[in-house]
């Protein structure tokens, strides 16, 4: 059986604006190019997956529900655009939460490569054909088989590959 390739997304930066313990719709504002790098990527046959670190629930500034619901209206507003996204892969998980059920050091959490081999392992992906676009050095995955870009953003002033979500489109 062939195997998948995908665009791994970070959310926070790279779908909608990084605005600090994003949780409902109304917050969100989407970023500029991350439809037309979605749309193009799906054309040239990638799966889009999601993968976000969401400390805000150990925080406890919102619940796993709330991640849950705004991940299903995300998928909505893409839709509408007509484009699919396989899936949400996010870590509820910080070694400073306030709560103590997701006050751990834990494997999703990235740049561990925990969602990276789960999203694999359930959608046949192929992680030496596929592609991680965020905008933080923690979105440089600890895979040496994934390619990983970061597009310039308040958290990297250095260290970037790209300096727009649209200049992403012809590395795929």
């Amino acid at each position: 059986m062939r195997k998948n390739r995908a665009l791994f997304l970070d959310r926070d930066g790279i779908i909608n604006e990084d605005l600090r313990y994003v949780h409902k719709p109304e917050q969100i504002r989407f970023c500029d190019g991350v439809f037309d790098l979605c749309g193009a990527a799906v054309g040239k046959g990638y799966l889009l997956v999601v993968v976000t670190n969401q400390a805000g629930v150990a925080k406890g500034q919102f619940s796993e529900a709330d991640v849950r619901v705004l991940h299903q209206w995300i998928t909505e507003q893409f839709a509408a655009r007509g484009i699919t996204l396989t899936a949400f892969y996010y870590c509820p998980y910080h070694e400073n939460g306030t709560i103590p059920h997701y006050r751990k050091d834990s494997d999703c959490r990235k740049p561990k490569p925990g969602m990276f081999t789960t999203a694999a392992a359930d959608h046949n992906i192929d992680l030496s054909a596929s592609l991680m676009v965020g905008d933080k050095s923690s979105d440089r995955i600890l895979l040496p088989e994934l390619r990983c870009i970061i597009v310039k953003s308040v958290y990297t002033t250095f260290g970037y590959d790209v300096a727009s979500i649209r200049e992403v489109i012809p590395l795929l």
